[in-house]
This record gives C-alpha cells, sequence and structure tokens, in this order.
C-alpha cells in the first residue's frame, strides 16, 4: 500500500465555493473511479489557505490509472469548466508526495 498527500493553496475568497465543490462533486467522481480518501483536512499559514488530504492507493499503477481515468472524466471537465466561469481560481497551487511505508512504519490500514 502506498499513500498520497496532496496540498492545494485555494484562494481565501472561494475558499467556501472550493469545498462545496469538492465535497459535493469531486468526491462522488472520486469514488466512482476507485479513490480511497482516508481524510481531508485545511490549514492557514502566512495569510494562505490550504486544502490537504490522504489517499490510499494498492500500488503506484492503481494511483496512476485512477488519476487518468479522473482526469478524463467528462462530467468533472464540465464541472470545472462551470464552476471556474461562475468563481474563477479554485486552486493558485498543488503540492503532492506518494508516501511509501517504511519497513518500521505502521501502516494507516490494509487495502
Amino acid at each position: 500500500m502506498i499513500n498520497q498527500l496532496r496540498i492545494y493553496e485555494i484562494p481565501e475568497s472561494n475558499a467556501g465555493p472550493f469545498h462545496d465543490r469538492f465535497r459535493d462533486q469531486a468526491c462522488p467522481i472520486f469514488e466512482r473511479h476507485g479513490f480511497r480518501i482516508l481524510a481531508m483536512w485545511e490549514s492557514r499559514k502566512d495569510d494562505k489557505v490550504y486544502f490537504v488530504y490522504l489517499l490510499a492507493w494498492r500500488d503506484a499503477d492503481e494511483m496512476q490509472s485512477c488519476w487518468e481515468a479522473f482526469m478524463a472524466d467528462e462530467e468533472w471537465a464540465e464541472i470545472k469548466r462551470v464552476t471556474g466561469a461562475r468563481h474563477g481560481t479554485f486552486v493558485n497551487g498543488i503540492e503532492e508526495f506518494v508516501l511509501e511505508p517504511t519497513a518500521y512504519s505502521q501502516a494507516l490500514g490494509e487495502i
């Protein structure tokens, strides 16, 4: 099992619409494409707002194929088009870390 940590810097003015879109639209599409979200957080630092979430994957191949399917999803593309036209920028930047457990780590859970 591997985990993927994703950190989005989001404009404070769009934090509400971002969370609404992620919760109500992105999460159901993620689920349809096999994503397993373990946890989600919001953090603030240096006058910036961050949305952070942790995903669980069986392996790197599953992670890659699920992301490819999600990014090619026509419903998601339309949601991004419509919400972007209405609210403007939703994400200023993304950081991503693939986390592979060490031999002496307690895993967060088995898949």
